[in-house]
């Protein structure tokens, strides 16, 4: 996701319209809320690329404009402003093809964990069961490198094409070359555009791979608040310490603030129990970390990112 904090005149944005009806790219006036997990979220102008060139084609001409934009997936892991975002939110859901060529699965940014994790699978490839389950497109879980139940999208990344707004280019990075750590990658500091991504799997039984994934859904059914709007873990792990159990030892569970609460079911999670807002969002937020700063001396980090 890239985030460009310029402000654009109202002649620009109709520039942009214009280009975006000319070369037939489909866009809508929407409330964030309507393509976020989360559920939150104001009015903004949605960009839905059918293919990497109308993709790249529309961050040039937003670039070319002065218009601010981010590329979003699956709209997890995100909170928008209440009052919206003065930009385009180009939307990548169309580019969502899966290829699996022998241990080899070719994936776009836009395909959701879900559809490689199925795809694998159904290839008797093994490797890739940690993602099932995760609310995230293949572009926003390398953004981040996404993980669950012990593993992490760098374990099977073997290479992500990406294009750079800066230089007009797209390259290539090989897995060392996306620098992955907690939560991390290169592409939350370089600015490029995450286009595809090459992840090399193991052969195993289908049998076996299918009782791994049946079983981190049972585990994610049993453990998450699944039945809540939210953006999917609130915090990061703090080093050596499982977050949501201190939040739960500060007896925060249940706590509320306007529609925004702690998950009863586990309290790493801020749900939308209904109508919150994002203010109500980051206030619950602020007041967590306060009391384990005050609780345990410790920073946690939200693990949220937050678009205004």
């Amino acid at each position: 996701m890239i985030i460009i904090p310029i402000l654009y005149r109202e002649e620009d944005m109709e520039k942009l319209i214009e280009f975006l009806n000319d070369n037939r790219i489909p866009y809508a006036n929407k409330n964030a809320s309507e393509f976020t997990t989360f559920r939150i979220g104001g009015p903004c102008t949605a960009v839905y690329p059918g293919s990497e060139r109308e993709l790249i084609n529309t961050v040039n001409e937003c670039l070319s404009l002065g218009i601010r934009y981010t590329v979003l997936g699956c709209g997890s892991n995100v909170l928008f402003s209440d009052s919206g975002y003065d930009g385009a939110v180009i939307l990548t859901q169309s580019l969502n093809s899966v290829r699996v060529e022998g241990k080899t699965v070719y994936a776009c940014c836009g395909a959701p964990l879900h559809t490689v994790c199925r795809a694998a699978y159904n290839a008797g490839l093994s490797g890739a069961e940690f993602a099932y389950g995760i609310p995230g497109s293949v572009g926003g879980a390398v953004f981040m490198n996404a993980g669950a139940y012990g593993g992490e999208m760098k374990d099977i990344v073997r290479s992500v094409t990406a294009f750079s707004p800066d230089t007009g280019r797209i390259a290539v990075l090989s897995a060392e070359e996306c620098n992955f750590g907690y939560r991390h990658s290169i592409f939350e500091d370089n600015g490029f555009i995450i286009l595809s991504a090459v992840m090399e799997l193991t052969p195993d039984d289908k049998e076996v791979i299918k009782a791994k994934m049946d079983d981190l859904i049972e585990r994610r059914k049993s453990k998450q608040p699944l039945n809540y709007p939210s953006a999917g873990s609130t915090f990061k792990r703090y080093p050596g310490r499982y977050t949501g159990q201190m939040i739960e030892e500060a007896g925060l569970k249940g706590y509320t603030v306007g529609g925004a609460a702690v998950s009863e079911k586990h309290a790493g999670f801020v749900i939308n129990k209904g109508g919150a807002t994002a203010g109500d969002v980051l206030t619950l937020v602020d007041h967590i970390k306060k009391v384990i700063k005050e609780r345990e001396g410790i920073e946690i980090e939200c693990e949220i990112r937050v678009i205004d």
